[in-house]
């Protein structure tokens, strides 16, 4: 920028009396072009940050003690008598007598005859035989290696948490409960009135007499003791042990066992079996069956019942209830809540700023003032060339909130360049032999607000 405007100085004070013969002739085109400045901004980062505070907290521990309690109950004990009464019945006696009866039976005897007979069989004779074999087998080699493998552990680290317990904090309220009276009726006097006889409309005196009229009995209040609750929820911290995993890598010997193929000669008996032809005399028996008479005479005792009268004494038990009050000890187990005091950490989570430094590019808008030759390529106001320059008086940027500033419509130019109002920004402009660069506006030297 500065070397611009040295340039700029020097082209004017050369070609002063030049530039103001043109001055009256030369119109002005402005162009705005963004020009990012480069700045140091310090931004914060938010980090958050765990504290913990020690806070005493109450709890409350069950103690257990025993007391002896005194239990009254009523046992049934049962008292015993015993009386004797006659009971009658009969009974039937037996009487045993002696008769003969035939029981002749017929026997079988067997009667046994031998006799030889010639049996021919084949016998299997065995003939042994030793002979060699090849026998292949497998020998399974151990190989020792040396691997790692991951162990898995679990370790129980404490958690603490609230628990929201309801807790009834009520007490004891006075009900008032009123007792209506009881409703009977009594026989009363009543004295004689004028009443009106609805089917004539004429006054009849109505004698007195006695008649049953109603009555009531005052009411009655009692006064309950009702328990009136109120729960309140209550934050209870209770520690709980949750079980992480931990990894761990541990070498470990692993044996390998490779197969490995040997031949060895095994003896081996091999059993022939020889057919041989054996004759033999077998002795066989023949049994024969002889049927035999046997007489026999069997006394046999016949039972006859004879009734008969027994009279006997039989003894009768009864069993009546005497109760009585008996008086135990009973040890009973009595809980009651022991408040002590323990030191919790309570983590709080605590907000922490810390700056942070970066570059960012800020655009701004500068205007620059290209001069537009009215009379084309040719000498203009008798000068031997069309020399321009920009202004050197300062010219206000456009608001950044308003926006740029509408290119100024351009004068015709000469055919085949592009007059568009998009393209007299974009492009550079042409300069005419011996035309001075057009000289940029700054908007600090200008004073320009940005």
């Amino acid at each position: 920028m500065k070397r611009i405007l040295l340039y700029s100085l020097t082209i004017w004070s050369g070609a002063g009396l030049q530039a103001v013969a043109q001055e009256a002739c030369q119109t002005y085109r402005l162009v705005y072009q963004t020009v990012y400045d480069e700045r140091q901004v310090t931004a914060y980062r938010i980090e958050n940050e765990t504290v913990y505070d020690q806070q005493t907290v109450t709890r409350y521990r069950p103690v257990y003690e025993t007391e002896m309690r005194e239990r009254r109950y009523t046992v049934a004990r049962p008292v015993t008598e015993t009386a004797e009464r006659e009971e009658r019945y009969q009974v039937m006696r037996p009487v045993w007598e002696t008769e003969m009866r035939d029981a002749s039976y017929n026997r079988v005897r067997d009667v046994v005859e031998t006799s030889e007979r010639e049996e021919r069989y084949v016998v299997q004779r065995p003939v042994t035989e030793t002979q060699e074999r090849e026998e292949r087998y497998v020998v399974q080699r151990p190989v020792v290696e040396t691997a790692e493998r991951e162990q898995c552990s679990t370790v129980v680290e404490p958690v603490t948490t609230y628990r929201t317990d309801y807790v009834d904090q009520g007490q004891y309220v006075d009900q008032m409960n009123v007792q209506p009276g009881r409703a009977y009726t009594a026989l009363r006097w009543v004295p004689g009135t004028a009443t009106c006889d609805p089917a004539t409309g004429q006054m009849v005196n109505r004698p007195g007499g006695l008649a049953w009229i109603p009555f009531k009995a005052p009411d009655t209040t009692t006064v309950n003791r009702v328990w009136q609750p109120n729960v309140v929820a209550v934050q209870t911290p209770q520690t709980n042990y949750v079980q992480r995993v931990v990894t761990q890598k541990v070498p470990y010997q692993v044996t390998r066992y490779v197969p490995e193929e040997m031949v060895r000669k095994v003896p081996i008996q091999v059993c022939r079996m020889v057919q041989e032809e054996q004759v033999r005399k077998v002795p066989v028996n023949t049994v024969r069956q002889v049927t035999e008479r046997i007489e026999q005479q069997v006394p046999v005792q016949v039972c006859k019942m004879v009734a008969e009268e027994v009279v006997r004494k039989v003894p009768v038990t009864t069993c009546r209830m005497v109760y009585e009050d008996k008086v135990e000890q009973t040890p009973v187990q009595v809980c009651k809540m022991v408040a002590y005091e323990e030191t919790v950490q309570v983590p709080r989570v605590v907000e922490k700023r810390v700056p942070v430094t970066y570059t960012c590019r800020v655009p701004r808008l500068v205007e620059m003032r290209v001069p537009i030759s009215p009379c084309g390529e040719t000498a203009c106001c008798g000068s031997d060339s069309a020399v321009t320059y920009a202004s050197p008086t300062p010219a206000m940027a456009p608001s950044r909130a308003a926006g740029p500033s509408p290119t100024p419509a351009d004068p015709p130019a000469k055919s085949g360049s592009s007059n568009s109002p998009g393209d007299a920004s974009q492009r550079k402009p042409e300069l005419n032999p011996g035309e001075h660069v057009p000289t940029p506006v700054d908007d600090d030297a200008s004073g320009s607000s940005r």
